[in-house]
Parts: structure tokens; C-alpha cells; sequence
């Protein structure tokens, strides 16, 4: 669906005059006798607040104009469509133009930009009138089959936006994990996305061709985005879509190519259970630290476990993801400190009570987006009480930050003595958008839409419902 949203605020300007008609729903057609219409001297600008995190493009009817030029600069915070690109906060054109300069012609009706963002700045280079600058929204529209009707007003906020960043990422007809960054079809990062979907829709097209899709772009012996962990997703994704949908059809059409890359994985775990992998990633967080195969262990544990089920469901055989799986737990899953890895390590094998007290020290404090799902649903396990308040702490720190889609990554050390993503840095504060970060994800470049933060539905409905 498409939308076409006005401002809701004018954050600043300079050399303007009657700028807030921009903020007055118009007829989005120019004629030639305007009158609720905004004039920029050369020289001047205005940073425009849509109110909520929007995908798409900004659409501007330019009344009069002499061929002026503008620069449009899209943020998902303030602080970036403020900035320049490069420098210390790493802000970038990277895949989705977001700075850029065009014309405005006179009587024009022109659209620019496809990224994701909340703020839009415009630069003028040249005396310019407006009628209308409005953003233009692309969402998934479909009638939810689950609505969080508790009487806790946080979660039911924490469902809205949820719900919001993943119909974002899925607006386009495949699942993407942030909508301001590359197109790509990031075959692990949709399994809390199609946790997310499922529960909201049930069957949704946009996982299905992205399946496919993942899977026609990796011909075997090749993995899935070139990551060994991301063909143990695509299984876990797979299996776990047909139990929650009952796509027989879709799924038996999977069951050839599984059966191939089950073969391809059972080369890389030797007798003693070693694993000898090209390549290992789980997350971000955890990347070339110890624990990081700890959780490649636990995913390869829960991807042979689902494709043994689902082989034998579909009248195959299922001896050598069996044979995989006991070599595989021959070898102790440890984390020494990683909450997403014992998160993993609840669904693959068991927890120490040790390992249950680990993973409630500090509340949120070491949860990921990403892992959010599975970090709860190991504490629910146990105690569901703090559960649920190690997700009202996590994602209430985003919402109390400004957010109205959640993040790529959050860091609780992050909440001290930093700014709204709605407001500029005060003195002496850190940028919460531009001073953090670590590896894709540093400073500007940091999405603030991500599908995979999304997955936290699926507990909405399991534990708070």
C-alpha cells in the first residue's frame, strides 16, 4: 500500500516565509492560482518531522520556481538528516541514496529518494515556492489475525511498533532487514521476521519469494548469502513456516534442495563432532568473539533437528541429519557471557541452572535485536514474569529514545546521557543515532528499522497474551 503522509512538524527553518502551510493537507495537484504556499530565499532551509519512520520518497509540488536547486537530505534521527556525509558519525549514501541535490522546475510535481526516514531537510540554492512536500509511504496492508489485547499499555505499544517495522521491511513484495540500507534478501536475519509475519498474518506471500528466491540465488554447493549459518537459517525457516502455516505445496517444493544442502553440511562436522565450516557468523555481537561458535553449534543443532523433522515428513529419509545431529552434540555448547548464544543454546539442547541465572543478571542489559526472541523465550522458559520485564526494559528504552520502529541493534549501556532521535545531542550528551555502532552498523549508518528487532511478537503472543 501506498501512502502519501504530511509533516507534522517543522523542526527549523531559516529565510522562510508561511512555512507551515506545509504542514496543511492540500490537494497533491499544482495550478495556477496557489495561494497556501511557502517561499525559501536562497540560502534558507527547512527540516521537515513526519512523525513516525516512513519508506518510500519525498513528493514536492514546486509552485514557482527559476529552475532552482535544492539538496534533500532524509534521516531516520535528526541528528542525520542534519549531517554530512562521511566524517566521525559515518553517515552515508550507501545503497539508498539519502543526500542528494535535484532541480525544482516550476508547476512540478516530483518525486525523489527511496530510503528510510523520519525527517526530510531541504537546502535551497535558489528562491523557491512550495505548495506541498509530502512523504510517500510503502507498507504492507493486510488484516492482522492477532492484535495484542492486553491491558498493559507499554506491550500494546511495543506490539504497534513492532508491527510497524516489520510491515515496513516487507512493503516491497520480499523481506528486507532495514529499509534505508542495501535490498538484499538476508535469508537469516528474515527468520524473526517470519516469526513476526506469521504471527501477525499467517501466510504472507513476501516470505515465500523470498525462500525461493534465497534459494535460486545459492545453487548448491553454494550457501545462502555465501554464509554457511544462513543455509542452517533458511531450514530453521523453512520447517518452522510450514508448521505455522500448513504451506504443504510451498513446501514440498523445498524439500529437494534441503535434502542436497543437509548432504553438503554433514561434510563439515567430522566423527568427533568438530565443525569445519569456510566460514562462522551468528550475529554482530558476538562476531570473532568465543562464543561465537558456541551458537553456531546450537544453530546447526536446531537446523539438522527441523530438517530431520521435515524430511521425514515428507517421506524422505532422515538418517543423515540424524547421524549430523549426534555427532554434533557430542561437544558441549559453553557461552562464557553471550545471552544470544544460551538464548540458542535453550532451543538446541538444555540449560544449566547456572546458565538460567546468567541469562536474567542484569535484565536487558545484553539483549540484542536480533536474539530478542530466543533470549526471552529461554528466560519464559523459567520465569515468565522476567521475561516479560526484560522486554518492556530492552524495547521501552528504544520507544523512551524516540523510536517509532525499532533498531538494527540496542545497547542498554546506551541510555545514559544520550539524546531523543527526535532532538539534537544537548552539550556534554552522546549521539544515541551518530556515537555507537560496531562493525556494518557504525554510527549514521546505524538502521532504525530492522525487521529482525520484530520478532518479539511471536513472544507478545505466546507469553503476554
Amino acid at each position: 500500500m501506498t501512502e502519501h503522509i504530511f509533516p507534522v512538524h517543522i523542526i527549523g527553518e531559516e529565510l522562510a516565509e508561511n512555512s507551515q502551510n506545509l504542514l496543511k493537507k492540500q490537494t497533491l495537484q499544482i495550478g495556477l492560482a496557489e495561494t497556501c504556499i511557502s517561499t525559501f530565499e536562497k540560502g534558507g532551509y527547512v527540516i521537515l518531522d513526519y512523525g513516525k519512520e516512513m519508506c518510500g520518497s519525498v513528493r514536492i509540488l514546486t509552485f514557482q520556481s527559476e529552475s532552482a536547486q535544492v539538496r534533500i537530505r532524509f534521516g531516520e534521527s535528526l541528528t542525520e538528516c542534519c549531517s554530512e556525509l562521511g566524517g566521525a558519525q559515518n553517515a552515508t549514501n550507501d545503497h539508498s541514496l539519502r543526500d542528494f541535490t535535484v532541480e525544482l522546475p516550476f508547476y512540478s510535481d516530483m518525486t525523489f529518494g527511496n530510503t528510510g526516514f523520519r525527517f526530510v531537510r531541504l537546502d535551497f540554492l535558489g528562491r523557491v515556492t512550495l505548495k506541498s512536500v509530502v512523504a510517500v509511504n510503502h507498507i504492507l496492508n493486510q488484516t492482522p489475525r492477532f492484535r495484542y489485547e492486553g491491558p498493559d499499555e507499554q506491550i500494546r505499544t511495543i506490539y504497534d511498533v513492532a508491527k510497524r517495522t516489520v510491515d515496513l521491511c516487507a512493503s516491497s513484495g520480499f523481506v528486507w532487514d532495514g529499509i534505508k540500507r542495501d535490498r538484499l534478501v538476508w535469508i537469516g536475519d528474515v527468520h524473526p521476521e517470519m516469526m513476526a509475519l506469521t504471527t501477525l498474518y499467517g501466510r504472507v506471500p513476501a516470505i515465500e519469494r523470498s525462500l525461493d528466491f534465497a534459494k535460486k540465488q545459492a545453487p548448491l554447493p553454494g550457501w545462502m548469502n555465501g554464509f554457511p549459518m544462513y543455509s542452517m537459517w533458511w531450514i530453521i525457516i523453512v520447517a518452522e513456516y510450514y508448521e505455522k502455516t500448513g504451506a504443504t505445496a510451498f513446501t514440498r517444493k523445498q524439500i529437494a534442495y534441503l535434502e542436497g544442502l543437509v548432504h553438503q553440511m554433514n561434510g563439515f562436522v567430522n566423527e568427533k563432532g568438530e565443525m569445519s565450516y569456510p566460514f562462522y557468523f551468528l550475529d554482530w555481537p558476538t562476531h570473532e568473539k568465543p562464543d561465537e561458535l558456541h551458537g553456531v553449534r546450537a544453530l546447526n543443532i536446531m537446523a539438522v533437528k527441523k530438517a530431520a523433522l521435515l524430511l521425514r515428513e515428507f517421506g524422505k529419509d532422515p538418517s543423515v541429519a540424524e547421524g549430523m545431529l549426534a555427532r554434533l552434540l557430542k561437544i558441549e555448547i559453553e557461552p562464557e557471557q553471550s545471552k544470544q548464544v544460551l538464548g540458542l543454546k535453550f532451543f538446541a539442547t538444555k540449560l544449566s541452572d547456572e546458565e538460567k541465572a546468567r541469562l536474567v543478571d542484569g535484565g536487558a542489559k545484553g539483549m540484542s535485536s536480533f536474539m530478542s526472541y530466543y533470549i526471552l523465550k529461554a528466560v519464559a522458559s523459567f520465569d515468565r514474569d522476567a521475561a516479560i520485564r526484560m522486554m518492556k526494559e530492552f524495547y521501552g528504552a528504544m520507544l523512551d529514545k524516540g523510536a517509532t520502529t525499532f533498531w538494527e541493534n540496542f545497547d542498554m549501556d546506551w541510555v545514559e546521557n544520550t539524546n531523543r532521535i527526535d532532538e539534537f545531542p544537548k552539550e556534554g550528551q552522546k549521539d544515541i543515532h551518530g556515537d555507537f555502532g560496531i562493525y556494518c552498523y557504525t554510527g549514521l549508518r546505524h538502521s532504525l528499522c530492522h525487521g529482525w528487532s520484530a520478532g518479539v511478537l511471536q513472544f507478545i503472543q505466546e507469553e503476554c497474551n
